[in-house]
């Protein structure tokens, strides 16, 4: 059994050789999505719930305890070891999604979400992303005699399953999301561009089969259609409000406690958080925001340049490009680019999946941005 000291010799090494301003940057986004967590959901707490008007802001706080152990254990292990148990944790988290169309819960039509007693609604395909995303790598960088082109087959058959185990629930949104990740992948790794254009078309077309000739994506089809037709309120009223609450925001915003999107939009605080922030601080808050997530981004683009191990490159391009995505579809919802997809924004929006999700994230990109040791 490890004593005391080797504990702290371990954790020692682990913070000397850990890229600090990454670590700064992490914590003080965490920060951010805790206080506007407090200021979004207080009077939702109080009004709707009838509960102590922190209930939101504590439950957040213990998201964000468990997400800053999960960061720590994952920036703390070994490479070999994270690739090795992200194999083993990937089958796990599919096994979890796979259970969802049969012991789901269903929220609006839509079955995302699994009850486990130390997690309520926690939504499997938070934990598939990450651990997809070095299993992709892996592969594209497998140093096996194979073919390039059947690697490429080999990384698309392994997002097929969750994919199409999105598509019962639904979750389109997520399902996008992946496949964006994986066209990155692939086409960093050294596709020609006119394949992967060709693919790209093909997917896009059999999505959107499914979406308009398939019953059971009917809402989805009402809700495209409703985007371009802004003449229909029925589909168009929460993306309405968050346009509203902008710009009553104005340069900098209401004040706090003075909006009012989030009593009248259901999960503001998670899908509409940057209308929430933009009507109480105003487009110059969210500006800076963007600011910190672009450094963020350059930050580890820097590392990515420096590193020469193809495979930490590929993990790394593919962890900051899932945040890029991400983030860009919640603002693109919330501005009224994008139709309503239900998608959270990395580190500010509410939830113990989304916290989670992103801690794991934050600890492989922490893990291998680490300084070398010679």
């Amino acid at each position: 059994m490890p004593n005391f000291n080797s504990i702290y010799k371990f954790y020692y090494e682990w913070w000397k050789n850990l890229d600090k301003t990454l670590f700064a940057i992490i914590m003080f986004l965490f920060g951010l999505g805790l206080f506007f967590s407090l200021v979004s959901t207080s009077l939702i707490a109080s009004d709707k719930l009838d509960t102590n008007n922190y209930f939101f802001f504590f439950k957040h706080l213990v998201y964000i305890a468990i997400g800053m152990i999960v960061l720590v254990f994952f920036s703390s292990l070994s490479k070999e070891n994270l690739f090795k148990i992200s194999f083993y944790l990937l089958l796990i988290s599919l096994f979890f999604l796979f259970l969802v169309p049969v012991l789901g819960t269903e929220v609006k039509g839509s079955k995302r979400w699994l009850n486990l007693f130390f997690l309520p609604r926690f939504q499997p395909i938070e934990l598939v992303k990450p651990f997809l995303i070095i299993f992709i790598a892996t592969i594209l960088c497998s140093e096996k005699n194979l073919n390039i082109y059947f690697k490429y087959l080999l990384t698309f058959i392994a997002i097929v399953p969750a994919c199409l185990l999105l598509i019962m629930q639904p979750d389109i949104g997520q399902t996008l999301l992946i496949f964006l990740v994986w066209s990155t992948l692939v086409f960093i790794s050294g596709i020609s561009l006119p394949i992967i254009i060709i693919f790209i078309s093909f997917s896009l077309l059999s999505l959107a089969y499914i979406v308009f000739f398939i019953p059971k994506f009917a809402y989805i089809k009402d809700r495209i259609l409703s985007f371009f037709n802004q003449n229909n309120g029925t589909h168009n009223f929460q993306s309405d409000k968050a346009i509203d609450a902008i710009s009553s925001g104005g340069y900098f915003g209401k004040g706090i406690g003075e909006g009012t999107l989030k009593n009248r939009v259901p999960e503001a605080h998670t899908d509409y958080i940057i209308s929430v922030i933009s009507e109480e601080f105003g487009v110059v808050a969210i500006i800076l925001l963007l600011i910190l997530f672009l450094f963020f981004i350059y930050t580890v683009f820097k590392k990515i340049y420096l590193e020469k191990n193809e495979k930490i490159k590929l993990v790394l391009t593919g962890t900051v490009c899932l945040i890029i995505f991400q983030a860009l579809i919640h603002i693109g919802v919330n501005i009224r680019l994008f139709p309503t997809t239900g998608m959270t924004l990395p580190f500010l929006s509410y939830g113990g999946s989304s916290i989670v999700d992103i801690s794991i994230l934050s600890g492989i990109i922490l893990n291998l941005t680490k300084r070398k040791i010679d």
